[in-house]
């Protein structure tokens, strides 16, 4: 029996360390989240510099073989960039504020696509860029979606350093579609103020009134398609929004939603993402119509309404809205994918399986050279984050990639199959206009 008394408090003294050790791991990779994940770095590939690159190596990076995957080029590409000064990032933006004095050689200097094509031309885009740094990262995003058709608002926070205030306002004095947001907010996450510097773009963009659909952008983002597939992809959705969408997460938007009370309208609320790619009438329905700004002042009562906002107004089509999901609120990557963005998220305490090549900053993977492959034959619109100032090239070569490819479509070469995007779940399912408002 005293044996018996003896293991039972050796085997109690064994589970208090278990449990205290485990609730130590927790604590760390709740409060130390991000630091972790990247020191672990599971799921990276290691990736030991050759000797013979330690000697000089003076041939240009291959960006191909890095959308290959080629771990040689992946060794030299970040071996250059850790000791080679013209493979470093330059975090220089004078040129915004001196360049753009010649517009018009600023154009030309930095290869601004100001030809499109007829099919272009007759389905303008309306875009909108939300910006807090980095002007000269937000200016190469442009560039790469900028078409002389399409329509662009651009919103930098009001607590910018007000050198990128100084660069976006004189960029935008070069284009007459490409204009500041007539509203400046500070912008904080997880309030009314994010969703809020979309609804201002969305309203100044409206006064514009032949572009199709609405496509809203972060200045940490590029394209994965050129604008002549962009406009493919449009017509093919024929209407359609690809909103994100959840209502899975009880507990989560309980938490979110419970001080509002019951939303306006019977509206069932959903929770998505504030990235939205949104056909015409469902944005002017978002800003002018009654019931949207009933549900406008619910959300602002919520936690983090730009997750609500346009997720709920999508997938309530009761509300007979163009374009809006028909069927279940849920995205899922067969019957209802989400398209508008593609990040790579971390995977919460299942830490062991994130496989981010770059580095994870509040949970969302910042793109490095090593996950250039992925891109290959992603089928999503925009990839999400990049950010100039870690392992440069990734940045560089998107470029590489996307110019390229725009220099074979003007040469005739346009070999893309949007049969996909006629069969997903959203287009298939949706609000077709009624025939009096035709």
């Amino acid at each position: 029996m005293r044996r018996f008394h003896v293991y039972r408090g050796m085997w109690r003294r064994k589970l208090g360390i278990g449990l205290l050790v485990s609730l130590s791991f927790f604590i760390v990779l709740v409060v130390f989240d991000d630091v972790f994940r990247n020191a672990v770095g599971v799921g990276r590939i290691s990736y030991n510099v050759p000797v013979y690159l330690e000697e000089k190596d003076i041939a240009a990076v291959n960006c191909q073989y890095l959308f290959n995957g080629n771990i040689t080029e992946i060794q030299r590409a970040k071996y250059k960039m850790a000791r080679d000064y013209d493979y470093r990032a330059n975090m220089d933006d004078a040129y915004l504020r001196t360049g753009t004095n010649d517009c018009s050689k600023f154009k030309q200097d930095r290869l601004y696509i100001m030809d499109v094509s007829k099919e272009e031309e007759d389905f303008p885009i309306a875009f909108s860029i939300v910006l807090y740094k980095d002007a000269q990262q937000a200016e190469r995003l442009l560039r790469a979606v900028y078409r002389p058709n399409n329509h662009y608002c651009i919103h930098v926070d009001a607590k910018a350093p007000p050198s990128v205030h100084a660069g976006m306002r004189k960029l935008t004095e070069c284009f007459d579609n490409v204009n500041m947001a007539s509203k400046t907010l500070d912008v904080v996450w997880g309030e009314f103020s994010v969703l809020e510097a979309e609804l201002v773009c969305i309203n100044d963009l409206l006064r514009y009134k032949k572009w199709k659909y609405f496509i809203n952008l972060t200045g940490q983002e590029y394209p994965l398609k050129t604008n002549l597939q962009l406009v493919r992809i449009l017509k093919a959705y024929n209407g359609a929004n690809d909103i994100d969408a959840t209502v899975s997460r009880y507990f989560e938007n309980l938490r979110r939603w419970w001080p509002a009370g019951s939303p306006p309208h019977g509206i069932r609320p959903v929770q998505g993402a504030v990235h939205i790619i949104a056909n015409r009438d469902f944005v002017d329905y978002a800003i002018n119509n009654q019931v949207a700004k009933d549900l406008l002042n619910w959300v602002k009562q919520t936690k983090i309404p730009d997750e609500t906002f346009f997720s709920t107004l999508n997938h309530n089509p009761q509300l007979q809205i163009p374009g809006t999901y028909i069927g279940v609120p849920e995205t899922h990557p067969k019957i209802k994918p989400f398209l508008a963005r593609y990040k790579i998220w971390d995977n919460g305490v299942h830490f062991f399986m994130d496989d981010c090549q770059g580095k994870y900053v509040h949970h969302i993977c910042i793109f490095g050279v090593g996950d250039l492959s992925r891109f290959q034959k992603r089928q999503e619109l925009f990839a999400n984050k990049f950010h100039i100032d870690f392992e440069p090239i990734v940045y560089e070569c998107m470029e590489e990639r996307y110019f390229t490819a725009v220099k074979e479509e003007q040469r005739g070469v346009v070999d893309f199959d949007i049969t996909f995007y006629r069969s997903v779940g959203f287009v298939l399912h949706q609000v077709k206009p009624r025939l009096d408002a035709l």
